[in-house]
This record gives structure tokens, C-alpha cells and sequence, in this order.
């Protein structure tokens, strides 16, 4: 792969020392969206949800529970302040086309909420400076060369959004107005039968700090496209995260009693995806299916995994792990506004090592085991948009139904019922309960648990799209979460399944939003 690169990085400078500048192109997207939360979130002291403790630690001793210990950004509870916000995105594009089938490409992004960077005191009159700290990025900015050695080859260097087939687990947006891009470098090979993709793209440098110390993500995608009814695709996805990670920093001495009985020995990650979707449509027939298994060392996904009051994490942990999607869809096409009805199902598998056995709390020598769940990469799928799913919800399943009408040329319907649960649930302290109260029996014995309840809930949604013309256009969306017991309590399935969702209550819950996009 090192090789195929600097191959690359040679063509792509050769190329451009040749190439004459003939036309430059502009354009560029303005996105609005003003979205509100009801009975989700706990209530924080900024602009965002807060954090809190919902079983204090020393109520789990020897558990490994996670990074974040069973704490919650949620309340599903009507007595907090609820969450709502307006946002803008900006995107100018300039696009540079040379001879010889080169270009270049540019796009500057901005994304800002309202009022953050209002700088007057209406009170005082007093005017300041506007925070830039987080204004204009360069999202994109790569060369281009077409016909790679009169082949039909394209090559791609530099900053770049990826997305491959749908975008299920590598897309180039991380919200509807948030955008993702990668520095890298993608090769092309793109003919009719068929198209492979492969690239590499740094996610971390360290520098000096550490002689192999990065975070680098690596991949092949390739789709068969001769076959009329289907396209089939198979990758492998390869993220290696070389950084360092250790639980403690004795003297001498003791880190080499640590190195005997192998403690604190964390080791690369390597996490391997490979895949394979099938899609198309025939006839009024329309499906997708996508399944993908994930595995491989998950060291630095271990070394949060520490128990309370004691010192080491997992440092053996690994992925183990299944994901798969699947949507069948069929257009009513003669009748009128040509519905189209679909059922579908997500599914990804989930991990719960928190519980310990009686024995396992009265060894000495016990040590922690993560808990790994399938791994989303870097998706912005959105299964359960009021648990703010945005491609990191993992550790549960789904079965959904919806359907899709046109009343009008312009205007798109959408009305959904989903209904969802917990891949493996978590065990909770025995405990007695008083109203919202949960008071544990005897916190100190942590294997004395209970399982918690799998259900999460149903969900409806309505999306209600206006196409004005080919440039302009508005959504209204709408999804009422009926909050299922396994939601309450909680379970862990937030953040790759590392955060927990469990409240202080079990209120229905909404998530709205408007929406409105320009092109130009």
C-alpha cells in the first residue's frame, strides 16, 4: 500500500507540471436548519445537553463499565429545559480545470449555530471581537488526474470527502448540515463492467512524539455493475491506530512486574471491515442489503475500560462483531401519487461484559473485559434520530415499515413506524424501587445484578419535502419516540456502544426540524 502511493504522489506531480490553466468553475450549497428536542436530553450548562450520573461508580465496583461510567446525556423526562437550536452550513466550491485532464478542487465550509458569534452587549453597548476559532475550514482540497496512463484511471490527492456505496459505515457528511472529509489518497479504476476504489487516508499524525504513533485508515471498494437487475459490491476497511496507551507510569521496577504478568500491555488496533451489499431494482421492486463483519485488535477500545478503583483496562480486547442492513422497497407506479411502500431492518451486534460473576469479584487477580460493539466508522446513518443516532448508535436492532407518495410534482411524503431494541443489555445493581426512585439493595456486591429490560421503543416520523425548483428546497421532519422500559433504565448503545441511555424518567420524547437548502 506504502508503495501504491508513492507511485501516486509521483504521477500526480509529474501531471501538473505540465497542465495549463483553462477555465475555473464556482458554486457552493447554503444549508439552514432550525431543530428541537422534547424530554431527550439532560439539561447542560451551554449550548449543548449535559451529563448526568445515573449509578455513581461506587455502586459498580470492579465492573468495567466504560469510559464515561453509567452516566447519561439523556433524562426522557419532562421536568428538565429541552434542547432546540438554529444552525447554518456554508459551502463554496472553486473547481480549476487544467489540460492534460488534470484539475483542482477547493471547498471552503462553515458551519455556525445562531447567536455564537454575536458580538455586541446590547446592555453596556459595548462591541467586541467575533470568536473565529471555529469559522471558515477548507473542507476539500485535492488534484485531480483523469487518465492515468491513458487508462481509465483516476487519481486523487489531498483533502477529500469519501463516501462509498450509500455511505452506510464511510460517508462525507456527519449530520444533514455537517460535513466530514479525509487527507488522502484515492485511486479510481472505472470502466462499465465494474469500478474499484482504493485510498488511504490519515487520521492522526503524532510527528516526532512517536516514530509510529499514527492513526491511518486504509480500504479496496469494488462494484460489479454488469449485471442489470443487481450491483454487487465487496470492500475491506482497514483503520490502524498506532498511538501509544498505557494505565500507569511506575518506576522501573514495578513496570517490569507489570510486564511479567503481561498488565498494561496495550498493543496497535488494528480493526478490519469487510462487506458486501446487493442492490438494485427490478421492475417496481427496489432492495438493498448490506452485511459486513468486523474484526481484529481493539487495544485502544480496552484501555477505557477500567474499574473503578482499580488501575488496568483490557488490553486483549477485540472486534468480534456483525453488521447488516437491509431495505425492500415496491412503487405502486399506476395508482395515484405513485406510493412507494418499504420494510426494513438494522442489525449491530453488541458487546456487554459488565457484569461480574460471584467468583469473578472474589479473585484478586480479576481482570476487566470490554465490552465491543460493531464499530459504525465514520457513518451519519440516523436509525433513531431522537437518540441522536448520526452513525454512532451501535449495540441494538431495528425493523421499520414505512411509505412514500407524491400528492403533488414538487412535494414528497414520507410516514414511518420503527420499533427497536438492545443487542445485549446491561445489568443493574438489585435494587428496590420508589416512584422514579431506584435505590441498589447492597451496592458493594456488584454481582448481585439484575438483567435490564431489551425494548427501546417505537418511533413514528413524518417528512413532509417541498422541492421549489431544481436548486431550492424544504423539509419538514417530525418523529415522536414512545420511550420502551430498556430506554429508561438504559443500555448501552450510544457512541459504538461505550455511552449509556438510560433517564430519570420514562416520557415520550419528539425531535423536530426544519430545513431548507440552496444550491448555486
Amino acid at each position: 500500500m506504502r508503495r501504491l502511493i508513492c507511485v501516486a504522489l509521483t504521477l500526480a506531480l509529474a501531471g501538473a507540471a505540465y497542465a495549463e490553466l483553462q477555465n475555473i468553475e464556482v458554486g457552493g450549497e447554503l444549508r439552514m436548519r432550525g431543530r428541537y428536542y422534547r424530554n431527550a436530553f439532560a439539561t447542560g450548562t451551554g449550548a449543548g445537553p449535559g451529563r448526568q450520573v445515573i449509578i455513581p461508580n461506587n455502586f459498580v465496583p470492579r465492573r468495567a463499565i466504560g469510559p464515561n461510567g453509567v452516566s447519561s446525556i439523556f433524562d426522557w423526562d419532562d421536568d428538565g429545559n429541552d434542547w432546540h437550536f438554529l444552525e447554518t452550513a456554508l459551502v463554496l466550491d472553486f473547481c480549476a480545470d487544467f489540460t492534460d485532464n488534470v484539475s483542482a478542487f477547493i471547498q471552503f465550509y462553515d458551519f455556525w449555530i445562531w447567536g455564537e458569534d454575536f458580538r455586541s452587549n446590547y446592555i453596556t453597548g459595548a462591541d467586541s471581537r467575533a470568536n473565529s476559532s471555529d469559522d471558515i475550514e477548507i473542507n476539500q482540497a485535492y488534484i485531480e488526474m483523469n487518465q492515468v496512463l491513458d487508462q481509465p484511471l483516476r487519481l486523487r490527492i489531498g483533502r477529500q470527502a469519501l463516501k462509498f456505496g450509500k455511505g452506510w459505515l464511510i460517508t462525507d457528511m456527519l449530520t444533514p448540515t455537517q460535513r466530514l472529509s479525509f487527507d488522502g489518497i484515492r485511486l479510481t479504476y472505472d470502466v462499465d463492467a465494474f469500478t474499484v476504489d482504493a485510498f488511504w487516508a490519515k487520521l492522526a499524525e503524532t510527528g516526532i512524539t512517536e516514530e509510529d504513533g499514527d492513526v491511518d485508515l486504509y480500504g479496496v471498494y469494488a462494484t460489479y455493475k454488469a449485471l442489470e437487475p443487481v450491483d454487487l459490491s465487496a470492500y475491506w476497511f482497514w483503520l490502524r491506530d498506532a498511538r501509544s496507551r498505557n494505565d500507569t507510569n511506575f518506576i522501573a521496577p514495578v513496570e517490569w512486574v507489570e510486564d511479567l504478568f503481561g498488565l498494561d500491555d496495550y498493543d496497535v488496533t488494528n480493526l478490519h471491515t469487510v462487506g458486501i451489499r446487493a442492490n438494485g431494482k427490478w421492475a417496481a421492486l427496489d432492495y438493498d442489503l448490506e452485511v459486513a463483519y468486523q474484526f481484529g485488535e481493539a487495544d485502544a477500545h480496552g484501555s477505557g475500560f477500567v474499574p473503578f478503583n482499580q488501575l488496568y483496562g483490557d488490553d486483549g480486547a477485540e472486534y468480534d462483531n456483525w453488521g447488516a442492513d437491509l431495505e425492500v422497497g415496491y412503487t405502486l407506479e399506476d395508482m395515484p401519487w405513485s406510493p412507494r411502500i418499504y420494510v426494513g431492518g438494522v442489525y449491530f451486534e453488541g458487546q456487554d461484559e459488565r457484569d461480574v460473576s460471584f467468583w469473578e469479584w472474589m479473585n484478586p487477580f480479576y481482570r476487566p473485559e470490554a465490552s465491543v460493539s460493531f464499530n459504525r466508522l465514520f457513518s451519519d446513518r440516523n436509525y433513531m434520530p431522537t437518540v441522536n443516532d448520526n452513525g454512532w448508535m451501535s449495540n441494538f436492532y431495528q425493523v421499520r415499515g414505512g411509505v412514500t407518495v407524491h400528492p403533488l410534482e414538487k412535494i414528497t411524503v414520507t410516514a414511518s413506524v420503527a420499533a427497536e431494541w438492545a443487542d445485549e443489555t446491561f445489568d443493574f445493581p438489585t435494587s428496590v424501587t420508589f416512584g422514579e426512585w431506584r435505590i441498589p439493595v447492597a451496592p458493594a456486591l456488584s454481582f448481585w445484578s439484575q438483567e435490564g429490560d431489551d425494548f427501546i421503543g417505537w418511533e413514528t416520523a413524518l417528512v413532509l419535502r417541498y422541492d421549489y425548483s431544481e436548486d431550492l428546497m424544504f423539509l419538514l421532519y417530525w418523529n415522536h419516540l414512545f420511550v420502551g422500559d430498556g430506554l429508561a433504565w438504559g443500555s448501552f448503545s450510544q457512541f459504538n456502544g461505550t455511552d449509556f441511555t438510560g433517564g430519570t424518567d420514562q416520557e415520550d420524547a419528539d425531535y423536530v426540524f426544519i430545513m431548507t437548502k440552496i444550491k448555486f
